[in-house]
């Protein structure tokens, strides 16, 4: 297993981690993704997990309402120092006025229910899942400062930021010289590389890791999809698919006709390439995976001790390549000024 810093902080996370969203299944749209609550399963996809130096999952209060992170402290009982736990809140848990958001009152809230379900005196990376907008970031970013100064959360990320939201958040911690985000969870595969935009080059200005959620498309880059077959009968995309990102049909079919070139050539998977392919995008700290069962798992493990040529990297740059949103394709008119990301 590589591991590789996160952003600007001393701690060291697996290039690969595991998504625990797949614990649980107490909602339907969990239940989509074929989550389980079963202790001795989610137990053996952590020691497999560990076996493989997979030592960093990722979970957040609100997945299938808390259970996620009941079953992984269960799974990780007697080897809590071994892991690296990360959980997210700003979600609606709960009907009342403040059960949502970044408030002082909610997070506070939110982060003694995750130490409790997750069975643990402290969390190593504490995220906002999501901006809140109508709490002022002074308020927030003094919470989130607060909590490492207790010891109870070690490390302080954020996900689902815009530019601004992330920039102005770190500038309020500088002000203050509180604690700074270290990471950002984001959408990033071959079929969604929006974060490529204005996010990397801010993550690298700023040193703020990337943690990638839903590296494989949500689910569209696992190899089953193909053109003119359609989704699969059995595919959580027909319950899931309007809560992640939207991608074209004919994008989706292009970069996967290219993805089954490079899997030819190497003897890989498809979505092992797909993994690949990420694991060399500048920022990315980790790729946060999930498996329904242990054969997924081991698969995805197999993305890891092997590297794409140059060649199959601009092969599948090519294309995966959209037009950017104003102003970004603008910007990359002037590439004396603006060079890409390196």
């Amino acid at each position: 297993m590589e591991y590789r810093l996160l952003g600007g902080s001393g701690l060291k996370v697996p290039v690969l981690s595991f998504g625990a969203g797949t614990f649980g299944g107490a909602t339907s749209f969990f239940k989509a993704w074929g989550a389980t609550a079963d202790i001795a399963e989610a137990s053996r996809i952590v020691d497999i997990c560990m076996e493989a130096g997979v030592n960093l999952f990722d979970t957040a209060d609100v997945y299938s309402d808390g259970q996620s992170e009941e079953v992984l402290g269960k799974a990780l009982e007697g080897r809590r120092d071994q892991a690296l736990i990360s959980t997210k809140s700003a979600f609606r848990l709960g009907s009342g006025p403040n059960d949502a958001g970044s408030s002082r009152y909610h997070l506070r809230r939110s982060l003694e229910g995750s130490l409790r379900r997750l069975g643990t005196d402290y969390v190593d990376i504490y995220h906002l899942h999501g901006f809140d907008a109508l709490t002022p970031i002074d308020e927030v970013q003094d919470t989130l400062n607060t909590f490492v100064r207790e010891g109870k959360v070690r490390y302080i990320a954020c996900s689902n930021f815009s530019g601004w939201h992330l920039m102005k958040s770190l500038a309020v911690a500088d002000r203050y010289g509180w604690t700074r985000f270290v990471a950002h969870q984001v959408c990033y595969s071959l079929v969604s590389r929006e974060y490529e935009w204005e996010l990397m080059p801010l993550a690298l200005d700023q040193n703020v890791g990337a943690l990638v959620w839903s590296p494989l498309g949500w689910g569209r880059l696992t190899g089953k999809l193909r053109r003119g077959q359609g989704v699969p009968a059995v595919s959580r995309l027909h319950d899931t698919s309007a809560y992640g990102p939207q991608v074209e049909e004919e994008l989706l079919y292009k970069v996967v006709d290219a993805l089954d070139v490079v899997a030819a050539e190497t003897g890989k998977t498809v979505p092992q390439v797909a993994l690949n392919w990420l694991l060399r995008r500048p920022t990315v700290s980790s790729l946060i995976i999930g498996a329904r069962n242990e054969e997924q798992l081991r698969q995805n493990l197999g993305a890891l001790g092997w590297t794409l040529t140059a060649d199959q990297i601009a092969a599948l740059d090519k294309a995966s390549a959209t037009p950017p949103a104003y102003p970004y394709w603008h910007q990359r008119q002037y590439t004396e000024r603006n060079p890409p990301p390196v």
